[in-house]
């Protein structure tokens, strides 16, 4: 399964738009300025200690038609070859730089591989298909607001799930 990855996009496309709208830091890690500049017609001195707001940047409409709307079509699109390893500003959940988060490539990895795994196996939903509030609660880590409630069922019987352990 980890060979198909790669012709997953829409799965690829999903993750990224999760990570865009609900990065699991929100603000950056403090950086500080190393020499006197200018930033945006702003003289920065030296010393200055910046921390990015990922959460409101990432969500910037002027980057991000309807920036609210969870639409991973975008990133098979419009925003195809924005990717989260740093090189693109307008979407930074990892961070950028040298300062990168050294777990991008596994945690990507792992997210994509998990999230295919639960949709192979399972039918996801939620008791009588209410909608999921997705409102967040304030930190310095995203954290939904109200616990997730959703009923999984295995797609296949019981039985072929025993026989497929016993390899």
């Amino acid at each position: 399964m980890e060979s198909d990855m790669d012709k997953l996009e829409y799965l690829q496309a999903v993750v990224k738009k999760a990570l865009r709208l609900y990065p699991a830091g929100p603000l950056s890690g403090p950086r500080e300025f190393s020499e006197d500049c200018v930033v945006g017609g702003y003289h920065v001195p030296k010393r200055t200690r910046l921390i990015v707001n990922l959460w409101k940047m990432q969500r910037d409409p002027r980057v991000w038609s309807d920036p609210l709307e969870f639409r991973p079509e975008r990133f098979l699109t419009t925003h195809k070859d924005i990717d989260v390893k740093g090189q693109h500003f307008e979407l930074l959940p990892f961070g950028g730089g040298r300062r990168l988060c050294p777990g991008v490539t596994f945690g990507l990895q792992m997210t994509q591989l998990v999230l295919a795994s639960l949709l192979q196996a399972f039918d996801i939903s939620t008791p009588g298909n209410a909608s999921v509030d997705m409102t967040e609660s304030p930190g310095l880590t995203n954290i939904k607001a109200t616990p997730l409630e959703i009923m999984v069922k295995p797609r296949l019987s019981f039985s072929l799930y025993d026989q497929l352990c016993e390899f």
